[in-house]
C-alpha cells in the first residue's frame, strides 16, 4: 500500500493499479484544522469548525482531481445497511443512513470517514462498480462487507470472484481490547474460525478486524483481497484515532470513484 507524497498525502492499494478508478485513503496530514483534529479532519460531528472541515475535505478531493461536488457520503451508523449512489449527495440533502455504499456512476466519488473502524474499498472491474464500507466490530460481525457484495451481485450482476477488495488503515490486532459481549457475538458468527480472530492477554482479550472481515469476504466469494496491515493506534502522527485518543480526535477520509 504506497504513499503518495504531497501537500495532501495518501495511500493506494496496490490491487487498484491499473484499472479505470480513482481511491485514497487520506492521513490526518495535509489540513487546516488546529489540535485536537490536527489537521486533516473531515468529520463534521467531532467539534471541529464546519468550514474547516469543508476546506479539508475539499482539499482530499483536489489532491486525487476529482470535483468535490462529486461526493456522495452517508451516515455512518455501525450497522449494515448497503446504500446505492446513482448521483452526488446535493448539500441540502438529508444523509441516508448506512454503513456501505456502492456506485457505478463515473461522475460520483464515494466518501466515509475513519478513526479506528476499518475501510473496506470494492471494485468490480468487470461491471465497472466501486463501493467503500466502514466496518467497526458491529459492521464486522453484522457481516456489512458481505452485504455490500450481495448488494453488488443483485443490483449490478458482479461476480464475487471478480471483486477486488481492499482493507485499509484502522486498529491492528494488537490495541484493538473488547469485552465479552463482542467475543460472544463473533463466536455466533465465525463459528470455531472465531478462535483465530481473538487472543487474551494479561490486560484483556484482543480482537483481529482485520482478519475478521477477511473471513467475512472470503464467506461472500471475494478470492483478491489486500490487507493494508496499517494500525491507526500505533501511528498517530498519521492517523486519527478514538481508542488511542481517547475521542479527542479527527476523522480521516477515504474515498474511491470511476475514472
Amino acid at each position: 500500500m504506497p504513499l503518495v507524497s504531497g501537500e495532501v498525502p495518501y495511500f493506494r492499494f496496490d490491487l487498484f493499479s491499473g484499472l479505470n478508478l480513482v481511491h485514497a485513503v487520506f492521513t490526518r496530514r495535509g489540513g487546516v484544522s488546529p489540535v485536537p483534529w490536527d489537521s486533516l479532519n473531515v468529520g463534521s460531528t467531532v467539534g471541529d469548525d464546519r468550514a474547516r472541515v469543508r476546506q479539508n475535505r475539499e482539499r482530499a478531493f483536489r489532491a486525487v482531481g476529482r470535483d468535490p461536488a462529486s461526493l456522495y457520503d452517508v451516515w455512518q451508523v455501525h450497522g449494515a445497511r448497503v446504500a446505492i449512489a446513482t448521483a452526488p449527495r446535493r448539500l441540502d440533502e438529508p444523509h441516508i443512513q448506512a454503513d456501505a455504499v456502492l456506485t457505478d456512476n463515473p461522475s460520483v466519488t464515494l466518501f466515509m470517514r475513519f478513526a479506528d473502524c476499518v475501510p473496506i474499498l470494492l471494485c468490480d472491474p468487470r461491471r465497472g462498480v466501486v463501493g467503500l464500507v466502514h466496518a467497526g466490530w458491529r459492521g464486522t460481525v453484522q457481516c456489512v462487507a458481505a452485504a455490500a457484495v450481495e448488494a453488488m451481485r443483485q443490483r449490478f450482476g458482479s461476480q464475487p470472484a471478480d471483486i477486488l477488495a481492499g482493507i485499509g488503515p484502522s486498529i491492528g490486532p494488537d490495541h484493538y481490547f473488547v469485552g465479552d459481549e463482542v467475543e460472544s457475538q463473533a463466536r455466533q458468527v465465525f463459528g470455531a474460525r472465531a478462535n483465530a480472530l481473538f487472543s487474551r492477554r494479561d490486560d484483556g482479550l484482543i480482537f483481529d478486524l482485520w482478519a475478521a472481515n477477511r473471513l467475512v469476504l472470503a464467506h461472500a466469494g471475494v478470492e483478491t483481497v489486500e490487507v493494508a496491515g496499517v494500525c491507526t493506534a500505533c501511528q498517530l502522527q498519521d492517523w486519527y484515532s478514538h481508542r488511542a485518543e481517547r475521542g479527542k480526535t479527527g476523522r480521516f477520509g477515504a474515498l474511491i470513484g470511476l475514472g
